[in-house]
C-alpha cells in the first residue's frame, strides 16, 4: 500500500477493480501524502479531504455494483482555473481569493460523471499569466526535483502535485505553454489538445482564442485516459468542436502490438528551434531522444517554421489584448475583490483593480490595453493577427512533409525561485511552445533525460489539427523503451 502513488492510472484502475484496495484507501493515501509533504511544495491552494472521501465512497459503491468506468475511484487534482461547485476557485489571485464557485466547469463535471475523485485545487500563476508559478497570490510553488527551483507555469501547481506523488493525474490549462513547460520542468508527460477539443465552459478566461484545457500524468497512457474523459463537444462553448472523440487509449494499446510502431513515421525537426538561446545540455538530451526515435523506425526530416522570436512577439501582443478585455469584468462591483471605503466610483474601480491584481497581471492588462487603443490598434493588434495567420500557414506547410514536429519544450531546465529575471527573460521560457497556441495545434511534452543538476528535460511533439492520437502513440512508443517517465523526485 505504501507505493500506490508510484502506480500508473491503468495499474490503479486494475487494482480497484480487483479489490486490491478501495477508492477510500487510495484517496486517503494521497491525502496523507499531501498533508505530510505539501507544506514544502505548496502545490495546492485548497485541499478537499471531506469531499474527496465522500466521492471515494460513492466510487466504491459503483465499483461494487459493476457500474464503474475505467477511471472510477481514481483521485485527481484540478488547476484552480476551473470552476468547481462549492469549492474555492481563486485563479491564484487576490481578486478571487474568496470566490466559491456556484457551478462546475464542463470538464470538472465530466470528471465527476465517471467517478473521478477530487483531491483539491492546485496553485497557478495569477490568472494563468506566468511561466514559473511565482506570481500566485498564495506563494511560489516549489519544484519537487529541487525545492529551490520553479516548477514552471502557469500550471505549476498541477505539475508539482503529480511529480510529488500527490495525485496520479491532474488537469491544467495551456495558453502559451502552461501545460508543456511545467511538464518539462517537473519530468512529466503533459498534453495540450487541439483548440476546441475540450470545452472551455467554466474555465476562467485569460486569452479566449488561445486557452485550452489539457492533462498531466506520468505517461502518455495516463494522459490519454484523462483526456478521453475531458474531450468532446459542449453546446455551452461556441468554440467547441462537434465531432466524435477517438478512443485514444484503445489506439495507443493497439499501436503497441505492431512490430515497429513508428515505421514510416516522419518527424519534422525545425532548425529555427535549435539555435541560439537553447541550453547545450538540453540540446544534447533532445538529440539523443531523436536518435531513439530513429531506432524505433521513424525518419527525421528538416522542416522550417516561423522564427520563435516572431511567434513570441506576436503572442505578447494578442494574448494581453484578450486579457485586457476578459479581465475588465473584475471591477469591484459584481464579484471578486472590492477595496475598502471607496470615495467614489472611480476610486472603487481603480483601487479594487490595483489592489486585487498582482504586478504581472497589471503589466499584461496595460500591454493589451495599449495594443487595442486608438491609434495603435492597426499598427499592433491587426498586424499581429496577420502574422498569426502566417505562423499557422508555416505549420501547415511543414506538415506536408512530416507527421509530427519535434522541438525542445523549453530552452532551459527549471531555474531558481527568485532569480532576478526581467519579464522579457521569463517570457523567453515559452519561446518554443507559443507557436502551437497561435495555430491552435495539439502538442505535448514528455521527459527525455536530465541535465547535470539532475533536473528533467522535456521533448515537445507537435501534431496537426485533431491528431492527438499520433502524439500519444509517439510518446508511448518512446516510453516503452525508456524509463525517464518512471523516475520520481524524492521527498524528504
Amino acid at each position: 500500500m505504501t507505493n500506490l502513488h508510484e502506480l500508473s492510472v491503468k495499474a490503479l484502475s486494475d487494482g480497484l477493480k480487483n479489490k486490491q484496495f478501495s477508492s477510500v484507501e487510495l484517496t486517503q493515501h494521497f491525502l496523507d501524502r499531501i498533508a505530510k509533504h505539501d507544506k514544502a511544495i505548496n502545490s495546492f491552494i485548497t485541499v478537499t479531504p471531506e469531499l474527496a472521501i465522500k466521492q471515494a465512497k460513492q466510487a466504491d459503491e459503483l465499483l461494487a455494483n459493476g457500474n464503474a468506468h475505467a477511471l472510477t475511484g481514481i483521485p485527481l487534482a484540478h488547476k484552480d482555473i476551473f470552476n468547481t461547485e462549492g469549492v474555492l476557485t481563486t485563479c491564484g489571485s487576490k481578486m478571487l481569493a474568496n470566490f466559491v464557485s456556484p457551478y462546475n466547469a464542463t470538464i470538472v463535471q465530466k470528471c465527476l460523471d465517471v467517478g473521478l475523485v477530487t483531491l483539491g485545487k492546485t496553485s497557478m500563476d495569477e490568472f494563468a499569466m506566468g511561466s514559473d508559478n511565482e506570481s500566485s497570490y498564495f506563494g511560489a510553488v516549489h519544484n519537487p526535483w529541487d525545492l529551490s527551483r520553479v516548477p514552471g507555469g502557469s500550471s505549476g501547481g498541477s505539475a508539482a502535485a503529480v511529480a510529488s506523488g500527490f495525485a496520479p493525474i491532474a488537469t491544467g490549462s495551456d495558453t502559451g505553454g502552461s501545460i508543456r513547460q511545467p511538464a518539462s520542468f517537473c519530468g512529466l508527460t503533459g498534453i495540450k489538445p487541439t483548440y476546441g477539443r475540450i470545452s472551455r465552459f467554466g474555465m476562467i478566461a485569460y486569452a479566449s482564442s488561445f486557452d485550452q484545457a489539457g492533462t498531466f500524468g506520468k505517461t502518455a497512457e495516463d494522459c490519454a485516459y484523462l483526456l478521453q474523459v475531458m474531450a468532446g463537444y459542449d453546446n455551452k462553448d461556441s468554440t467547441s468542436y462537434n465531432a466524435d472523440v477517438p478512443n485514444w487509449v484503445e489506439k495507443l494499446h493497439a499501436n503497441r502490438q505492431a512490430d515497429k510502431p513508428l515505421q514510416g513515421v516522419k518527424i519534422g525537426v525545425p532548425t529555427e528551434y535549435f539555435g541560439e538561446g537553447l541550453n547545450e545540455t538540453v540540446k544534447t538530451q533532445i538529440n539523443q531522444a531523436l536518435k531513439q526515435y530513429e531506432a524505433l523506425g521513424a525518419t527525421l526530416v528538416d522542416v522550417s517554421l516561423t522564427k520563435p522570436e516572431i511567434t513570441l512577439a506576436t503572442y505578447y501582443l494578442l494574448a494581453p489584448a484578450e486579457a485586457s478585455s476578459n479581465l475588465s469584468r473584475y471591477d469591484g462591483v459584481r464579484y471578486g475583490y472590492r477595496c475598502e471605503n471607496p470615495s467614489d466610483l472611480t476610486d472603487l474601480y481603480t483601487r479594487s483593480r490595483s489592489e486585487g491584481f498582482g504586478a504581472e497581471v497589471q503589466r499584461r492588462i496595460l500591454m493589451g490595453t495599449y495594443a487595442l487603443s486608438a491609434g495603435y490598434f492597426d499598427a499592433y493588434y491587426v498586424k499581429a493577427q496577420k502574422v498569426r495567420r502566417l505562423i499557422s500557414q508555416d505549420f501547415a506547410k511543414a506538415f506536408e512533409s512530416c507527421d509530427v514536429i519535434a522541438t525542445p519544450t523549453a530552452p532551459t531546465t527549471a531555474y531558481k525561485i527568485g532569480a532576478s529575471l526581467t519579464p522579457s527573460e521569463i517570457y523567453m521560457g515559452d519561446v518554443y511552445t507559443i507557436g502551437v497556441n497561435l495555430a491552435g495545434l495539439p502538442a505535448m511534452s514528455l521527459p527525455v533525460g536530465f541535465d547535470d543538476n539532475h533536473l528533467p528535460v522535456g521533448l515537445q511533439l507537435i501534431g496537426n489539427h485533431w491528431q492527438e492520437d499520433k502524439l500519444l502513440n509517439m510518446a508511448d512508443a518512446y516510453q516503452q523503451v525508456t524509463d525517464f517517465h518512471q523516475k520520481m523526485a524524492t521527498l524528504a
